[in-house]
């Protein structure tokens, strides 16, 4: 069973919307913090949203006000709406998680102790 498994990734146009979604395994879902990040080929993979325990969510500054994380915590999955989409939004995502809390602020790759394999996003002007 894999333990994160991301979807929702497709190509639209410049100003449309999609909602990631990652299923997370039981024991990882009830990690400390969890994210959402993206990564454009030989950049560094950076997050754009996080989620922590305590509820208290933080965003990258780029994509405040379009992006909303969220949870459903019956069925173990992670969201994450987009909205107002652009072209430099374009990137592959994944989904992190940490057995450790957020913190307060967005998390670092490196800090992650659970990834899935990511889904691909393009926005097309």
């Amino acid at each position: 069973q894999k333990e994160l498994a991301e979807s929702g990734g497709d190509s639209v146009q410049a100003g449309g919307s999609l909602r990631l979604s990652c299923a997370a395994s039981g024991y990882i879902y009830s990690s400390y913090c969890m994210a959402w990040f993206r990564e454009v080929t030989g950049n560094e993979r950076e997050a754009v949203a996080s989620f922590d325990s305590d509820g208290a969510t933080n965003y990258a500054d780029s994509v405040k006000g379009r992006f909303t994380i969220s949870q459903d915590n019956a069925n173990h999955i992670l969201y994450l709406q987009m909205n107002s989409l652009k072209p430099e939004d374009t990137a592959k995502y994944y989904c992190g998680a940490s057995i450790h809390r957020c913190v307060g602020a967005l998390p670092k790759d490196y800090g992650m102790d659970y990834w899935g394999k990511g889904t691909l996003v393009t926005i097309f002007s």
